[in-house]
Formats: C-alpha cells, sequence, structure tokens
C-alpha cells in the first residue's frame, strides 16, 4: 500500500509563505493544476490519457450523505462541492504555500497587521454579475456572522476593516497578526452576496466556479452544469457533474464497478479491497491528512470530567486494529490529531497512548470507577458503524460498557456545532492539516473558547492563543505547537485514533481529478477519456 503521510519537507521561510508573485498564467496553472499529491496504487498509464484532455461528458459522483444547505460555511462531510459551484481566493500547494485563485498576488504588512490583495479581473458570478472587491467584503464578513456556523469565524473576526482600490485591490486591516490567514482564504468559498440566504436553504447557488447548479433534489443529489463563461479560458472540459446520494455501501460499491458512477471517495476502507482488483477502476491516496477519527468525551458527564478516566479511554482503544478492520489499513494509528505532513506532528505525540487495556483498567480503578455504563453516539454509516463498533468492543475489555445511539450526519454535524453530544462520540474532525493553530481555534471539538466537549482551561486558552498571534518560526513555532500538543495528550477531552487519508476510487477513464486542503472537490481540468 502507497504510504499515505510521506516525511514533511522542510518548511518554507515565513516570507515565502506569505508573499507571493502572482498573477502570470505559469503560476496559475501550478497552483491548480499541481497543488495536491496523490499516488495511484495501479501504477498503470492510460494510453487513453495521454492523448490529452477532451471535452464533454458528465461524472456522476457517488456521495454517501446529502448536500445540507445550511451547513454551506462551514466544513463538513457535506462539503465535495464548494469547489464545482465557488471559487475561493487562494489555495496551499503541498508544502502550505498559498497559490493564486481569485486573488493573483498579495503584500504581508511587515507588522502582520494588514494584508493587500489583488484581484482577478474578468470574472463573473453565475448569473453574468462582475466579481469585485466587495465580494470578498462579503465573504469575510458573512462568515464573522455566528449564525453562518463557520469554524474559521474566529480568523474572520481578527478582520477588523477594509480599504478598496478600485474594483480590483483590497487592503484587509486586522486587530492582531494571525498565522492561519490563507487557511481561511482556502476554506472561504465565494458566493454571491444577493442570494446568501437562497443559498443557505438550498434555493439557489450562485458562484464563480466551474459549473453551475442545476437541480438539488433533497435526499438524491445535486447535478450541476458547466459554466460557459468560466474565467480559466476552455475549462471546465466536462459537461457536468452529479453528486449521487447512495448511503448503503454494496449499492455505492455496486455504482462504481458497474460505471453508473465514475468517482466517490466514501467507499468504506474495509471495502476497498473488493475495488482495488478491479481493473475498471483506480484507487488513489491523497497525503493531504484529510481529518482524523476520535472518541470524544462530554468533561461534565461524571465521571468524565477525570482526566484519569479520560485517559483510561486513550489506552483502552486498539488503534492499529481499528485502523486495519474498518479502515482497510489506509490511514495512520495516531494518539494526536497531526498527520505526518504538519508542522506540528512528531512520533512521540503519536505514540503517546498505545493499545494497554491493563493501564487503562489500572487508572479506572484508581478513579474508582472500574464499571462504566455510557452511551456513545456515532454517524449511521457503515464505516463509521464499523468504527463505533470497535471502540464499543474495547471499552467493554476494561469495564466500560457503552450503548451505541446511531444519527444521521446531519443531525450530528448540528449536535456538535451546539455542544449537545451524550458523554461520548464518535466522529471525524478536520483542520489539523492545514496551519496547526487552526485547529485549536477554529474546529469545534478542539475549539478554546467553546469546544464540543465543554472543556475549559486558561492554561489551553493561553498557548493556543500564543500560537495563533505569533510570528515565530523554526524551533519557537515548533515549541508553541509542542504545548498545544501536550494539553491535548494531557487532558484527553478529544482522543485521536486514526488519521485518515482520502482514499478516491475512479473509473480509470476520468483524468484530473484533485482535493484542496479542505477537501473541497475541483474538477477543472478532468475530462473523460475512454
Amino acid at each position: 500500500m502507497a504510504e499515505l503521510y510521506p516525511s514533511t519537507p522542510s518548511t518554507p521561510s515565513r516570507r515565502t509563505t506569505l508573499r507571493a508573485a502572482g498573477g502570470g498564467t505559469l503560476l496559475l496553472g501550478l497552483g491548480l493544476a499541481g497543488c495536491r499529491s496523490a499516488v495511484s496504487e495501479s501504477g498503470a498509464t492510460d494510453p487513453k490519457a495521454a492523448a490529452g484532455p477532451r471535452r464533454g461528458g458528465t461524472v456522476t459522483v457517488a456521495v454517501n450523505s446529502d448536500f445540507t444547505p445550511s451547513l454551506l460555511f462551514s466544513q463538513s462531510g457535506q462539503s465535495l462541492q464548494q469547489r464545482l459551484v465557488f471559487n475561493t481566493l487562494t489555495r496551499y500547494d503541498d508544502r502550505l504555500r498559498p497559490q493564486p485563485e481569485l486573488a493573483t498576488s498579495w503584500d504581508y504588512a511587515p507588522d502582520g497587521r494588514s494584508i493587500t490583495l489583488k484581484l482577478r479581473t474578468g470574472v463573473t458570478f453565475h448569473d453574468g454579475r462582475p466579481f469585485t472587491a466587495d465580494d470578498v467584503v462579503f465573504a469575510v464578513k458573512n462568515l464573522q456572522n455566528p449564525l453562518r456556523a463557520a469554524q474559521l469565524r474566529a480568523t474572520a473576526a481578527a478582520v477588523t476593516g477594509f480599504d478598496k482600490r478600485g474594483d480590483h485591490e483590497l487592503t484587509l486591516r486586522l486587530a492582531h497578526p494571525v498565522n492561519n490567514l490563507f487557511d481561511l482564504f482556502e476554506f472561504m468559498i465565494i458566493t454571491d452576496r444577493n442570494s446568501v440566504e437562497d443559498a443557505v436553504t438550498g434555493k439557489r447557488l450562485i458562484g464563480t466556479g466551474p459549473f453551475k447548479l442545476a437541480k438539488w433534489s433533497p435526499g438524491t443529489g445535486l447535478s450541476l452544469t458547466r459554466n460557459e463563461t468560466y474565467w480559466q479560458p476552455g475549462r471546465p472540459y466536462l459537461d457536468g457533474v452529479e453528486l449521487r446520494v447512495i448511503p448503503q455501501a454494496d449499492a455505492l460499491i455496486s455504482s462504481l464497478r458497474t460505471g453508473q458512477s465514475q468517482l466517490s471517495f466514501n467507499v468504506p476502507g474495509k471495502s476497498l479491497a473488493i475495488v482495488k482488483n478491479n481493473p475498471d477502476l483506480t484507487v488513489t491516496s491523497y497525503d493531504t491528512g484529510a481529518g482524523a477519527y476520535y472518541l470524544g468525551v462530554n468533561t461534565t458527564v461524571a465521571p468524565l470530567d477525570d482526566k484519569l478516566v479520560r485517559q483510561a479511554l486513550a489506552w483502552a482503544v486498539d488503534r492499529e486494529r481499528l485502523l486495519k478492520q474498518a479502515l482497510g489499513g489506509y490511514g495512520l494509528d495516531s494518539a494526536a490529531p497531526w498527520p505526518k505532513s504538519s508542522p506540528a506532528f512528531t512520533e512521540t505525540g503519536r505514540t503517546h497512548y498505545t493499545y494497554d487495556p491493563g493501564k487503562a483498567r489500572e487508572l479506572l480503578k484508581a478513579a474508582g470507577h472500574p464499571r462504566l455504563r455510557l452511551p456513545l453516539l456515532h454517524i449511521s454509516l457503515p464505516g463509521d458503524t464499523a468504527l463505533a463498533e470497535s471502540i464499543q468492543y474495547d471499552l467493554k475489555q476494561v469495564g466500560v460498557d457503552v450503548t451505541l445511539q446511531p444519527t444521521d450526519p446531519a443531525t450530528a454535524q448540528k449536535n456538535l456545532i451546539s455542544q449537545n453530544m451524550p458523554a461520548l462520540w464518535t466522529m471525524g474532525h478536520g483542520f489539523a492539516q492545514v496551519q496547526p493553530s487552526t485547529l485549536a481555534v477554529s474546529a469545534y471539538p478542539f475549539n478554546e473558547a467553546k469546544n464540543t466537549s465543554k472543556f475549559r482551561s486558561a492554561a489551553y486558552t493561553r498557548v493556543v492563543r500564543e500560537a495563533w498571534t505569533s510570528r515565530a518560526t523554526g524551533a519557537a513555532a515548533n515549541a508553541q505547537q509542542s504545548r498545544i500538543s501536550d494539553i491535548l495528550l494531557d487532558e484527553a477531552f478529544i482522543i485521536d485514533l486514526v488519521i485518515r487519508g482520502n482514499v478516491q476510487v475512479a473509473s480509470t477513464t476520468l483524468h484530473g481529478v484533485t482535493l484542496n486542503k479542505f477537501s473541497y472537490l475541483n474538477l477543472d481540468d478532468a475530462y473523460l477519456a475512454g
């Protein structure tokens, strides 16, 4: 199996990261076409692909849950379609260096208190309205709105002023430096400010992206058609995209094997062996660190308010078996949230908790709770159910009996946001694959100010805020990240289990698929051959 998380190259300098000579055709091409590493397990070269891109055809993407309009501005399992309809300002390459998209270049002030963006000209929304600096101002203010439930709201809120110089140059003034501004720029979709309320109800989705919404059929999926006035000349190649909801794993796999679907990122890990040997399908693993599966703990529910009990749970789970059985070996067993591509990753953190049921039982006994009975919420999809069942089995071995509570994805996400979780839950989290500070100021499970576990700590807040607003690099930055990791591991209010990679299953006729750091699907350069 291809290694999902290769060793991280040396971290680029801050000046390289924060400034880019942008706007040239060559730089733009590198930013969009070569932005994400992926390793195909087939190793084969398709002669039809070598003939070059061809125009036409519709790609059907099999997804296991429906588009949820109310979560449009938050990152979740329903975010795959974001980059099909909308653009973002910038886009990271594999080394977390921002590349141009709707912003062609930028200049950070030396004190980190402002950034000036030059914006792409000649871009129009799907309804024909020109894209201008006002749309960027709206996008930032929109994420500042607490009703949008956007994970990067704290970063958006650091923007306190806007200075426009015509329609295509804009300076953002910041209340204080933040080291994850380009995370915001890649996360923040640029929506039409005149129809945003229709967007969050699913009535209209108007962006500047390569495809336009033709129809949303709740429970069935999205139908998208080519944007004939897209700002990238000659793109997209495809006539359209269908995102088809197929929640049952067997049916989803069947749709791929029979050619009814050409692409999916939702084949359960333990089922990947079935499709891997199909000559008409290609399995590709992305090294972006798509997120992690974790065990969440509500620290207001006794005895989970005792960190000894939480640490016992962390020792009780067999991460290696979970990785193999629930995820088919695709990922990295880890007690810390960071993928190997993150500057915060350390092998010491990854192995801080290993499988030690004896130690788990000792800690539970020392805390005075040798037997416990607790509920465990999980998403009612095949892969998530397998994960929950594995956790249930492990916890039972140390005297913790859990009752599974299956929940649909949209409800689970809303409960996560509203802090309405039972004693235990298991889900996936993102945001460890970008700047490390983003996880602790943005992700719902980890947010230092308001997290789903209801964990509060002055020490945690202090180290997170220091890292977020710091301009440190090298050893100093590593030390800040290490302090965050130390608290996460010691307090164990979120118990990380497996870093998962995005695993793409695609027809051998489909080429040019990429993902951004937030797992937004990019089909600008995708085409069908054969």
